[in-house]
């Protein structure tokens, strides 16, 4: 049996959910792995939110959301790109891959990019495998 990996979408209202539904109803493949949260920006993203995906069993966080300088919200794009970083150095230090967090610009006309992004972030955390960090290391890095 192959490992499937659990991932999370943290999504756009504005673009990438409407980009994700683009590929839906156009009927392009892509992996079944991603369990969308629709956010009104990615600048809402909170660091906790990403965080406690992982501790609660997700094996990859994906956010996604209008290209920078097209946010509706002005710069939330701009903000998620500083946490996404930040993000990334604290689950380092968790002991987990950084690679399993990933930020991606998708606009509501780019069902195709929506779906290749999905593909590609599944295998890379399908070949990643299961994240067997503990819960705690994760939650005591945040603070």
């Amino acid at each position: 049996m192959t490992f499937e990996p659990r991932i999370v979408g943290f999504l756009c209202n504005w673009c990438s959910y409407s980009g994700a539904d683009l590929a839906g109803v156009s009927r392009i493949p892509s992996a079944p792995n991603l369990r969308a949260i629709r956010v009104m920006c990615t600048g809402r993203v909170d660091p906790t939110f990403v965080l406690r995906a992982f501790e609660l069993g997700a094996d990859g966080v994906l956010i996604s959301g209008c290209h920078p300088g097209d946010c509706h919200y002005a710069e939330g794009n701009y903000k998620a790109m500083r946490r996404v970083a930040l993000l990334q150095a604290v689950l380092k230090g968790a002991g987990v891959d950084p690679a399993r967090l990933r930020i991606e610009w998708v606009s509501a006309s780019e069902g195709e990019k929506f779906a290749r992004v999905v593909n590609e972030f599944t295998a890379r955390v399908r070949a990643l495998g299961p994240l067997k960090a503990a819960a705690e290391p994760v939650a005591a890095a945040a603070d």
